[in-house]
């Protein structure tokens, strides 16, 4: 039996957070990306709490710009904010999408602005 794209993914997502967990010391980022837009957040899942965002909309330049420089952007943006709140490592969550294209991007270029995954 085939899976939709959508149940697919819900299927992966599932197995990615069985795994992947984050902590105070080492909290999760995480990607969400529309057709539009991309979003990353930085949780701490001990607490349920978001400790950093970033996203395409907020980020006039981001948001008009095509979808790998997009993501680039928002990358960066999310490291340098990460890194002003103190937090140096995370753990990558690709809520799961294939790690190619967008969410490479964002993965490449916050690793290029200080963050350890």
């Amino acid at each position: 039996m085939a899976f939709s794209k959508t149940a697919r993914r819900a299927r992966i997502k599932t197995n990615i957070r069985n795994t992947v967990h984050g902590t105070a010391m080492r909290p999760r980022l995480t990607v969400f990306r529309s057709n539009g837009d991309i979003y990353a957040q930085v949780i701490d899942d001990d607490q349920g709490r978001t400790l950093v965002s970033a996203a395409s909309l907020k980020d006039k330049a981001a948001h008009k710009a095509p979808g790998v420089e997009q993501a680039k952007l928002v990358g960066k943006a999310i490291a340098e904010k990460a890194r002003a709140a103190g937090i140096e490592k995370v753990v990558f969550d690709r809520n799961g999408y294939l790690y190619h294209g967008r969410v490479k991007a964002l993965a490449d270029a916050a690793r290029e602005s200080g963050l350890n995954f």
